[in-house]
């Protein structure tokens, strides 16, 4: 057993090359090398694992917060789709009402409006002409609050109402165009924002189709 000790002393003094056996038992091994690691390396890694756990910790409760947001901002915009359509009554059209009144107001016959007062009297009576002009233009002014403040997606409506809005239009704007003239009132509407943004789209859509796309 005395020799394995002296070995043992033997092999430190001999690395460390410690002057005597005193020196080898009041060094501070804190500081030792013995195994290539440290006390302070230890404690710094310790602390570099601390602060990434730190910082994982904010990032996940940095994409949580976030996504609550999302969530909740969808939330929203249902509640606010949903109200929108249960206040405008046109929504509950149901097909048979709306394809009636679409070729109520494909079918008139008018150059302008004081052609199509001639013809059909004032929009502001209960005629059924009238009251598919407005049909059609209240629908469509529903759609356009929608799709202007984000929250139904343009290529539903495109799908839907697409073409059927931009015929619409195009026919019955000469009559809004005289009646807010009349009245000295601005065209700018959701319907009319609806209009162009349909036009929009059927452009890119003919444009992709030329290219092949």
């Amino acid at each position: 057993m005395s020799r394995g000790l002296s070995a043992c002393v033997h092999t430190l003094t001999s690395v460390h090359r410690f002057d005597s056996v005193e020196s080898l038992f009041n060094t501070d091994f804190t500081q030792s090398s013995l195994l290539g690691v440290t006390v302070v390396d230890i404690q710094t890694a310790s602390i570099v694992i601390a602060s990434a756990s730190v910082v994982a910790g904010v990032v996940y409760y940095a994409f949580q917060i976030r996504h609550q947001s999302h969530m909740i901002q969808q939330q929203n915009k249902i509640r606010e789709t949903d109200l929108a359509i249960r206040i405008n009554p046109l929504f509950n059209l149901n097909a048979i009402e709306f394809q009636r009144a679409a070729l109520k107001v494909m079918a008139l016959e008018f150059k302008d409006y004081d052609d199509f007062v001639k013809r059909y009297g004032s929009l502001s009576t209960e005629a059924p002409e009238s009251l598919a002009v407005h049909t059609m233009l209240n629908f469509f002014e529903g759609i356009g609050y929608l799709l202007k403040n984000n929250l139904v997606n343009i290529d539903l409506v495109w799908t839907y109402y697409g073409q059927a809005d931009i015929l619409v239009w195009e026919k019955i704007r000469p009559l809004l165009e005289g009646m807010a003239k009349q009245l000295d009132i601005p065209l700018d509407t959701p319907a009319e924002y609806l209009y162009n943004e349909m036009k929009k789209r059927k452009q890119k859509l003919q444009q992709s189709t030329a290219k092949g796309e």
